[in-house]
Parts: C-alpha cells; structure tokens; sequence
C-alpha cells in the first residue's frame, strides 16, 4: 500500500505565503508559538506520546473529509482499553481532561487508512487535520483508521452520504441542541474547562426532533456546527450519544490566534462551513437549526441570499426571557429578505416538529416508532 497524496479542506485556514510571513504576523500569533513551544519542551520531557484523536467524518462516493487532531498525551491514554470497567466514568474523565490540556503536535505527518489505500497528510500548526482524501466508498457508516509518529492506530467513523442525497440538516449547538443558560463571556470557559457531558442539559424536545427527520428521510445527514474549540468534541460526543441525538460530524474550530487578531471569529467560522458545504453538495437543500440568542438569523438568512438552492427552511428555538439575558439579548433579525424559504419559531423541539410537518418536511407517521442507532 503506497502513501497516496491528500488535499486540504477547502476553507481550512492555512498560512499565508511569502517571505515576512514571520515580520508580518501578530504578536498574539508570536505568543502563541512561544506557549506552544514551551507545551512541547515539557510534554517531551516527561515522555509524553503523539496521539490521535479521531473525530467523525464525512464524504461521498468519492471521496471523505477526514477529522482529527494530535496532541502529545499520556501514554496510557493510548488505545480502547485505556477505559473500562467501573471506574470507566472516571478513567474516561481523566483522559479527557489529559488530552484537552496536552500539547498539539504542529504539521504532524498522520497516515490515514481508507480501505487497503494509505494516504499521508499533514496536521495545521494546531494539531488539527482537516483534509479531504479520494475514495470509493459506499453511501452509509463506515470506519478508517489513523496514526501518526509511534501512536497506535485509532479508528474514525465517517459517513458517506448517498448519490441522490437532497437535504440535510445543519444545526448550532449551543442554546439549539443543549442549554447553557450561562452568561456568554462564561459559555467558552465552560465548555472548555467542564468536561462531564452529564453537567449539560438537553433542549426539550430536540433530539426527538431530529429523529423524526431522519426516519422520514434516511437519507438525510446530520451535521453539528458549533464555535466550540476542537478540544470538547469528545465530550460533546458523548453528550450527543447519551442524550440518543442522531450521530453526524461536528464542525468545530481552532480558538487560536490569526495573522490579524487575537481569536478566530467563530461567525466567520460558520460562515466558511455553510459555504464549504454549499461546493461539496451542491444538490441538498439544508434545514439550517439555531437560536434568536445573537447571530444565527443573520448568518443563515446571508447563506440564504447567496444560496437559495441549498436551503430548505430555516428553523430558530426561541430562547426564554432569562436564556436570552444570559445570550447577550435576541437577534433583531427577523425582516428576513429570503423569498422561497420559509422560516419557524418555537421555543423547543415539539414546537419545531409540528411546523416542521406542516411544512411536509417531516412525516406524521415518524412520531412513533425507533430511529437509527448510529455510533458518534
């Protein structure tokens, strides 16, 4: 099996090229790099190993967007038996907690396996691989594996949407599918210092919301787009699981700095995903999920106006008076410029699913029975 080359996603952030690049970036970028380097130093000096941690991926028939980041983590947080037995919650704790402060491993070389084909690729300066690799595999679940330097090979899910796919759901996460009721300055550190998914609460209704949608249409892929750093996506894994909310990839970001500021902006960072997303499937019509708490509305009724053929409908939970105190306020979004695509309100998921089905985009006959069991 011999190294086949990858490409980088689309709209992942790269560096820019030229010379000054290192006169040209931002001190914050500069300080970056220096904690960065300190992180390494001491990682190496207390025999701290490459590890791979893999998140859910996505693709079609040919070719799948691979998901992951390296960091350099205890060796005893390597491999799936790392974790059992009754003190699994703990164990899965610690491990988690050991790999969200650990070191990344800058432009790591990872190989990817993708049936009997390897492909070699490269991490960002933050560990994280986002790339996007040629292949011939058949819509639905599958498994590839991933290493890189001495780890042991870690295996990922991706999903593989079918040829005829033509609609999709895109849904926010904060205050959408879990409540925060957190003021916002407090949301970041929260979701990066409170690791325990069973210290977050579900919004009522949601998950079987969604499962009403992809049992009317099995076809329909689920994606999570959040503004989340990349370190919580195990933990928003298993609160996802755990709550029984259909399995899909999450697209997260890096909270580092950039060339110009000190933090990425997580709008912009949603604003690429849809627009990545409108090139890779140009056929689906989304049904675009988020909350009246500050920017949703206007970035989705923005993809609208650019893509109204990728939209089906737009859907928005209406936050409560205190959530929405806690938001920041609500968006006064609401004289939206999108004809064709209708817009709903509701402040849960059963509210949704009725105007969802209204609107035939559900089917009257998914409010029973069970719905797929996809792993996250």
């Amino acid at each position: 099996m011999q190294p086949d080359p990858a490409t980088p996603s689309p709209h992942r952030d790269t560096p820019p090229s030229g010379g000054t690049e290192a006169e040209s970036r931002h001190l914050a970028m500069r300080l970056n790099d220096a904690w960065l380097s300190f992180q390494t130093r001491i990682a190496l000096r207390r025999g701290k190993v490459e590890t791979v941690i893999p998140y859910t991926g996505y693709g079609t028939t040919s070719w799948v967007r691979v998901l992951a980041r390296v960091v350099r983590s205890d060796a005893r947080d390597q491999g799936e038996g790392a974790v059992a037995g009754p003190l699994k919650p703990i164990q899965e704790g610690l491990r988690g907690w050991r790999n969200f402060t650990s070191a990344p491993v800058a432009h790591a070389s990872v190989q990817v396996t993708v049936g009997d084909t390897v492909h070699e690729v490269k991490a960002d300066r933050g560990g994280v691989v986002d790339v996007r690799i040629p292949s011939s595999l058949w819509p639905g679940w599958h498994t590839i594996t991933l290493s890189s330097g001495g780890s042991e090979t870690v295996k990922s899910p991706v999903r593989v949407f079918e040829e005829d796919a033509d609609f999709g759901v895109v849904s926010d996460i904060d205050d959408t599918v879990v409540v925060t009721a957190l003021p916002r300055p407090f949301l970041a550190a929260w979701n990066t210092f409170v690791l325990d998914e069973h210290a977050r609460t579900p919004t009522p209704g949601m998950a079987v919301l969604y499962e009403r949608i992809v049992r009317s249409i099995r076809s329909a892929p689920v994606l999570y787009l959040s503004t989340g750093a990349w370190n919580v996506a195990p933990t928003l894994s298993r609160f996802l699981s755990r709550n029984l909310y259909p399995a899909g990839p999450k697209l997260l970001t890096n909270w580092g700095p950039t060339q110009d500021r000190w933090f990425r902006s997580g709008q912009d960072h949603k604003r690429r995903s849809l627009e990545q997303l409108a090139e890779e499937f140009p056929d689906i019509k989304w049904l675009l999920v988020g909350d009246d708490g500050q920017h949703d509305e206007q970035i989705y009724a923005e993809f609208a106006q650019r893509h109204p053929g990728n939209v089906r409908a737009i859907a928005i939970r209406q936050l409560s008076a205190g959530e929405a105190v806690l938001a920041g306020g609500r968006s006064r979004s609401r004289g939206h410029s999108t004809p064709g695509i209708p817009w709903i309100y509701a402040p849960d998921g059963a509210g949704m699913s009725a105007q969802l089905e209204e609107l035939g985009i559900i089917d009257a006959d998914s409010r029973s029975g069970g719905g797929p069991t996809d792993a996250h």
